[in-house]
């Protein structure tokens, strides 16, 4: 079968990244005796060299990971709302939806806690060892990639005006970061350098590593985050609002290690984070499938898919968060996904319809209901969920989609690891973008807009609340055989995640296998889709019931059979579908794959 490129094969180490450059720092810190969770530590924080319009030290990450021989645990990178940030006060500023930018939008910082506490607990490098690609990349130059000079240029009278601080990084000279050229983000590489100088005399390798930890939450790097805090900033409300991260928010939260939620399908195990991602939906969306599945690729296969994840993302809407208890046993039973699968006909559905497990009703959020009611589309709600998908005449957003007024968002990076011992890593860093906040002018990186995702209205699982985690998108993936790690993948995209994820999967169990083992450039390289049926988790939360988002390279007959079945087809640019990375490991032979995504020229997979 023919791929974009090949599926690559070897038994020492394999990384697939969203960046080539992350993905060669993982191969060379595994080609200098270290291990899965050494490599990914040094491969994200390049991420956030490479990619700081897609992710950043005070975004988030969840980290999935397998070690060799044991369990799947889940770090949890996702930070809590502060303790300031009630819906109270936020709709006493006058206002219905969390901004989507600016320090109100602010999270307690997740990814740098959550990359130590890998790093300390199950890494073997020391603290300089792992940060040192990074600050070579800040401090002398990379090439960026055409989209961080695209979103600059998009938010350019914003930092020009407003956000000065950005524009003294990313609009060196008056004009921003160009391919081909060296830039540099010295204030972030100074940052770094500092810490390992003010952790130098702590000890041994864990205890610099606890050391980093305790500067980040209460030391140079915290006094400088709640300093930003407090400025007033421009936002997407119009207004210049401060936030409310506080210096006992940060010296509070760490990152903490949680047993995945599971589903068994087919011979496999798929572990995801908890139900505050939103990694159950893509489990909800495979206990909605029939025993028998129609053709792949034909219009009966695409057709259950679409609706199927629409049931999922509905019970997303109603039912997942951290404000509140989540039914994900009774979510993800045989029982009530019989009863579920049922509400699949022949035709699309328009609905948003959350379901009632133990009989409980739904709530949705009173936007979410206009939305559903009205139907109101991206027009009429504004555009707030970032994807890859943008056709010439496409109204859906592209990555990252900015405006002018700092009506922005932000997109995800990707990154799996397996190494020769058959440690497995699945990680999906984002937040702290370029375009979310200010660069804090001492560090070099601004502050996230997590909270955007949860709703102001009381009473809802994902109700903002001081001490809960605001319900993410990020959901990483690790997929099991007979109970033993057999697969890491995952990918940027929002709420596209889940639903690119699950076509993938499906393709890697369903389609031919590729040289002795799984075909993952295939699955990835085929056409895949989204729907955007439910309110999306970005700023201003819009949403296009019936819609659905396919690569030209679809089947013209599969696509007419949609439209036939009332499906709003959009017909997108022929790669533009998912980005998404995976790697393998075979445990009969020891045999390691990887396999990266074309699409956006800038995902590589290495190894050997």
């Amino acid at each position: 079968m023919f791929t974009t490129r090949p599926t690559l094969q070897g038994t020492f180490g394999m990384v697939s990244s969203t960046h080539w450059l992350a993905s060669q720092t993982a191969m060379a810190v595994l080609e200098d005796g270290g291990n899965a969770y050494d490599a990914a530590v040094a491969g994200a924080f390049v991420l956030h060299v490479v990619e700081p319009h897609l992710n950043g030290p005070a975004g988030e990450v969840p980290i999935l990971f397998a070690p060799a021989g044991g369990e799947v645990r889940v770090v949890c990178g996702q930070g809590v709302a502060p303790a300031g940030a009630t819906a109270a006060h936020y709709r006493g500023l006058g206002l219905e939806l969390v901004p989507g930018t600016g320090p109100l939008a602010a999270a307690v910082p997740g990814a740098f806690d959550a990359w130590m506490l890998l790093l300390r607990d199950h890494g073997t490098k020391s603290l300089p060892d792992v940060l040192k690609y990074a600050i070579g990349y800040a401090e002398h130059g990379h090439p960026p990639v055409e989209r961080v000079g695209e979103t600059v240029e998009t938010v350019r009278e914003l930092f020009e005006t407003e956000w000065t601080s950005s524009a003294e990084v990313y609009l060196p000279g008056g004009r921003p970061p160009r391919a081909g050229e060296l830039f540099r983000n010295p204030a972030l590489a100074a940052t770094w350098k500092r810490l390992l100088a003010e952790t130098a005399g702590a000890g041994d390798r864990e205890a610099r590593i606890e050391a980093a930890r305790e500067v980040w939450r209460t030391g140079f790097i915290a006094e400088a985050l709640v300093r930003q805090a407090g400025r007033p900033t421009l936002d997407t409300s119009g207004e210049r609002h401060t936030g409310t991260l506080a210096a006992a928010d940060l010296a509070a939260w760490s990152a903490t290690y949680e047993t995945p939620v599971t589903y068994d399908w087919n011979g496999w195990t798929i572990c995801k984070p908890g139900p505050w991602s939103q990694g159950p939906v893509l489990l909800q969306q495979l206990a909605l499938l029939p025993a028998e599945l129609p053709p792949y690729g034909s219009a009966d296969y695409l057709h259950l898919l679409i609706e199927g994840c629409k049931l999922a993302m509905a019970d997303r809407e109603a039912w997942y968060g951290d404000a509140a208890e989540v039914p994900v046993e009774e979510l993800l039973s045989e029982a009530y996904n019989a009863r579920r699968r049922r509400l699949i006909g022949d035709a699309a559905s328009r609905e948003l319809r959350p379901g009632s497990p133990g009989g409980r009703p739904p709530r949705l959020a009173a936007h979410a209901r206009v939305a559903a009611a009205e139907g109101a589309g991206f027009e009429a709600l504004g555009v707030g969920e970032p994807t890859v998908a943008k056709g010439p005449a496409s109204p859906v957003p592209g990555e990252p989609a900015v405006s002018p007024d700092g009506g922005t968002r932000g997109d995800t990076c990707h990154l799996d690891i397996v190494d020769r011992w058959g440690n497995m890593v699945a990680a999906t860093p984002s937040g702290g973008w370029l375009q979310s906040n200010p660069v804090v002018p001492e560090l070099g990186f601004p502050l996230g807009t997590r909270l955007q995702m949860a709703w102001l209205e009381e009473g809802l699982p994902n109700t903002l609340t001081p001490g809960r985690r605001p319900r993410t998108t990020l959901t990483p993936s690790i997929a099991l055989r007979d109970g033993v790690p057999f697969m890491a993948f995952g990918t940027p995209g929002g709420d596209q995640q889940d639903q690119w994820q699950l076509h993938f999967l499906l393709a890697v169990a369903l389609r031919d296998r590729v040289r002795g083992g799984l075909d993952l450039q295939g699955a990835i390289d085929a056409p895949n889709w989204h729907n955007d049926s439910f309110p999306g988790s970005f700023f201003p939360r819009g949403m296009r019931p019936g819609s659905v988002t396919v690569e030209s390279r679809t089947d013209p007959a599969v696509i007419e059979e949609l439209r036939r079945r009332g499906h709003d087809v959009t017909v997108g640019d022929p790669w533009s579908e998912g980005r998404l990375c995976a790697v393998a490991r075979d445990p009969e032979t020891g045999v390691l794959s990887a396999a990266a995504n074309p699409r956006g020229m800038q995902g590589y997979a290495v190894g050997r």
